[in-house]
């Protein structure tokens, strides 16, 4: 079983919420939570490019929707709550058989609508890895990987839907290649999913920008 959680839930139980009349710009918000940002002349449908936590987002997560006058910022330290609540659930229910993801909804260049990403996971591995593994000529696959994580949320968000659905939690069952871990992920596997801006396959067009850098993420 796989529990996915909407990353709002979380930051709404982090009190992770500013009234909007409390900000002079929504702009000085998005740089403050933002590890690096463009330049405000550079938005387009008044959203601002942003990098947070290793992924691109606009307004650095900042969400305004069901928020009632407010905005509801990403939550604080994502993969240790991911793994808090981890090691809760096994713990009461007894499962050996485990995972958590927290989600939200994420965009994708060139196409419209949203699909979904996890932001924190724990309890079963990020990847799935055809390395070596053959096609269906018998020839081994060289680098060929599936994003477990990411694939699990797209589904996730799906059905928590983006409006009035009020479906923050969906659970996952029988899903195909999970490989669970019986412990919280290493440092190392936190990294397997993420790729340095420097060497992403769409560096040529992240360098190609003036990204103003505020903080380590």
């Amino acid at each position: 079983t796989i529990v996915a959680i909407t990353s709002k839930v979380i930051s709404l139980c982090q009190e992770r919420v500013v009234q909007k009349d409390t900000v002079n710009s929504k702009f000085e918000l998005i740089k403050k939570e933002a590890d690096a940002h463009l330049r405000e002349g550079d938005s387009l449908h008044g959203a601002h490019l942003t990098i947070k936590h290793n992924v691109i987002i606009p307004s650095a997560g900042i969400d305004e929707s069901n928020g009632a006058g407010t905005y509801i910022l990403y939550p604080l330290d994502i993969q240790q709550t991911a793994q808090e609540i981890w090691q809760h659930l096994r713990q009461k229910h007894s499962l050996n058989h485990l995972g958590v993801i927290i989600t939200d909804s994420h965009t994708t260049p060139l196409r419209k609508g949203v699909t979904g990403i996890t932001l924190g996971w724990c309890g079963f591995e990020p990847l799935y890895s055809y390395v070596g593994k053959p096609d269906i000529f018998d020839h081994p696959l060289r680098v060929t990987q599936i994003n477990v994580i990411d694939a699990l949320a797209t589904s996730a968000v799906f059905v928590m839907g983006e409006g009035a659905e009020q479906t923050p939690i969906v659970l996952v069952e029988n899903a195909p290649k999970v490989q669970f871990l019986s412990r919280p992920p290493t440092q190392e596997e936190e990294n397997m999913v993420r790729i340095p801006l420097e060497e992403d396959i769409y560096a040529p067009i992240l360098k190609s920008v003036d990204w103003v850098w505020n903080k380590i993420s």
